[in-house]
């Protein structure tokens, strides 16, 4: 790349005034980095991880006992210990100065809205503790959700943290068996539910998904956050008369060690049953509290939104901004309804300063001709993130000219398994075109070559690889005892180091781009492809709305089958698909070319809105899918059996 692509650059005042940089300068005196130093900066978090995080928990107000250690090494990596010595509670940190200030905006897609000041969230927590306490519920106990992202999901995590209790959900779209699943696995004393939710106009109950969570055994007591609406199986009781003998009181927090298990993220479930990953309360509220106040420059003055489910890991990082001082902005239904500007349409209403989403919904707003520029103010609007999936270079150029040139664009990455990022933001650096900016702070990220194990040159693809420890690593999966499992799904073939799954390309300007997933990885004739690179070139196609990628086994090889959706009014005549080869053969390479490219009327994703090409892979050669439970539409991988065009 040239310095033709570089889409935005910071000015040296607002570089200066960002937190990062303030950070910066109080590690100057004690560790000799100029303030200009910002790769200096990146390598001395990750060559002093001591000095690092604890003046990380300092910079960040961490409220607690920090202790002498910083870091107990372990016999194996993912045994190191930080912070052994320390007392602290996630939400005495996130609920503290409980004020007048505004504290969360929760917003609906059918337009309605409530806002709580912190002192009235503070109040809400306090009186939601007590009755957890009251059903004895206490430190290490379990409590299962399906709820939307609103006030009184976002409440009752902080309530659960706030006594010790361990938290896990997901959103009322899953099916009874995927929701069961996840949360029964857990052995959960009690479950919070909506018992219905409305999506784009539509009601939809959820009675089935409950009651199917609510027959696990441990299961003694249902809370529906409305009327219950049926027979769940055990008794319910709507939140209103729970929390009725409850008056607003102190919270009593139970400060407990850093390593205390506070929630439980699923992963996908597209390979087999739904992992349960287990976090440490200390380790999210430290690796959160460094991406929101450096990587996205998070302040008091902020205002911050993240379109998610209660079943992605944004839900529990969004959570944590409040920590910061910022305000929060929560929203539950569709962003396409009543029309495709209700987002942009909310960042000037509630005047939102960092605005987070997917990389599919920004695809869907160009494609769908969007242009915030032409029709909305924006003015408060500072930063656009971006996840889920890698963010496409024309995404890239799509902000900066539908949108508004003066923003920092984060495309971010990471996962359920570490609840945050390996790669991110940094307001202090230019933004490339196509590019992530770098690794987050304290993280030793790099790519390494699935071969050989040397760490690739700039250019090459490998292995995304973390190779050091960090604290919001997870304590281990649920009902792994041993930690044989956490250890073989991220610890080979290097025993201490952190294999992600994504296959990953450094760049001259020390970014990175994310090629795919590694496990998915094309290798027609032996060499190695990752979808992504596809996907950047389809998807800039006008008459192609997205597309997805995956290898078929065929005649002792492996060949590539490209599955376009088409936009409304397009056909995948002969033209098209010239146009599509070319497009893939020049821009990519010949090897990138697919032998066969079909039209579908839908793409599988998971629900947290990821592309499944496992699900896809497996389909077309007649396997068995593991976990269809896991897809937000698995009646569309219908769309992919026996298919005609892949028998020859």
């Amino acid at each position: 790349m040239t310095n033709a692509d570089c889409l935005w650059q910071p000015s040296a005042a607002r570089a200066s005034s960002s937190n990062m940089a303030r950070f910066h300068r109080l590690t100057t005196g004690r560790h000799g980095l100029a303030d200009d130093d910002i790769a200096g900066l990146a390598r001395w978090s990750v060559a002093d991880p001591e000095g690092f995080w604890s003046a990380l928990w300092d910079f960040s107000s961490i409220v607690g006992e920090k202790g002498d250690r910083v870091i107990l090494p372990g016999a194996h990596i993912t045994e190191t210990r930080f912070f052994p010595d320390a007392r602290l509670n996630y939400a005495e940190t996130v609920l503290r100065d409980p004020d007048d200030r505004l504290a969360l905006i929760a917003c609906r897609d059918d337009g309605s809205s409530r806002r709580l000041t912190r002192r009235a969230l503070h109040a809400l927590v306090s009186r939601i503790a007590q009755a957890l306490r009251a059903e004895g519920i206490g430190v290490g106990d379990r409590v299962a959700a399906i709820v939307i992202n609103d006030v009184e999901s976002i409440a009752s995590y902080l309530a659960c943290a706030a006594i010790g209790a361990v938290w896990a959900s997901c959103s009322p779209d899953f099916g009874p068996e995927a929701a069961a699943d996840r949360l029964a696995q857990i052995e959960p004393k009690l479950l919070l539910a909506v018992p219905n939710y409305s999506y784009a106009g539509k009601h939809i109950e959820i009675g089935a998904s409950i009651r199917a969570v609510a027959a696990a055994p441990s299961i003694t007591r249902i809370v529906t956050f409305g009327a219950p609406a049926g027979d769940y199986g055990k008794p319910a009781l709507a939140l209103e008369d729970w929390l009725a003998p409850f008056p607003e009181a102190p919270i009593a927090y139970e400060r407990l060690p850093f390593d205390a298990p506070m929630a439980i993220l699923f992963s996908s479930g597209t390979t087999g049953k739904p992992k349960g990953i287990v976090h440490r309360a200390g380790g999210l509220l430290l690796k959160h509290m460094s991406e929101h106040l450096l990587h996205c420059d998070l302040k008091p003055e902020d205002t911050l939104f993240y379109f998610t489910t209660c079943g992605w890991m944004m839900w529990n990082w969004q959570i944590s901004g409040l920590a910061a001082g910022a305000t929060l902005v929560s929203f539950d239904g569709s962003p396409f309804h009543p029309d495709k500007t209700h987002l942009p349409d909310l960042i000037d209403r509630e005047k939102i300063t960092i605005f987070g989403t997917s990389a599919k919904y920004i695809d869907s707003l160009a494609k769908g001709g969007c242009t915030p520029r032409t029709t909305h103010d924006l003015a408060s609007l500072r930063a656009v993130l971006s996840t889920g999936s890698p963010l496409i270079p024309s995404s890239y150029d799509y902000i900066y000219h539908d949108w508004k040139a003066d923003l920092h664009l984060a495309s971010i990455s990471g996962g359920t398994d570490i609840c945050g990022c390996f790669l991110g933001g940094n307001p202090r650096l230019p933004v490339y075109r196509g590019e992530m900016q770098g690794a987050i702070l304290g993280l030793d990220v790099t790519t390494l070559d699935p071969d050989t194990g040397r760490e690739a040159a700039p250019g090459e693809a490998g292995e995304l690889v973390c190779r050091n420890a960090h604290p919001s690593m997870p304590l281990g999966f649920w009902n792994d005892p041993d930690g044989s499992r956490y250890r073989a799904a991220y610890f080979e073939p290097w025993p201490e180091i952190w294999r992600h799954g994504d296959r990953l390309e450094r760049t001259s300007h020390g970014g990175f781009v994310i090629q795919g997933r590694s496990d998915t990885t094309l290798n027609p004739g032996g060499v190695r492809i990752g979808t992504a690179e596809l996907y950047r070139q389809v998807e800039a196609i006008s008459e192609i709305e997205e597309a997805i990628a995956v290898g078929q086994n065929w005649q002792g090889d492996q060949r590539i089958v490209l599955f376009v959706k088409l936009r409304e009014g397009a056909a995948l005549d002969s033209g098209l698909i010239d146009i599509i080869r070319k497009r893939i053969r020049s821009g990519a390479s010949p090897r990138h070319v697919p032998s066969k490219i079909i039209a579908v009327p839908a793409i599988p994703r998971t629900r947290s809105g990821k592309i499944s090409e496992i699900a896809v892979r497996d389909t077309i050669h007649g396997r068995k899918i593991n976990n269809s439970g896991a897809l937000a539409n698995p009646e569309d991988l219908d769309h992919y059996r026996d298919l005609p065009q892949l028998r020859d």
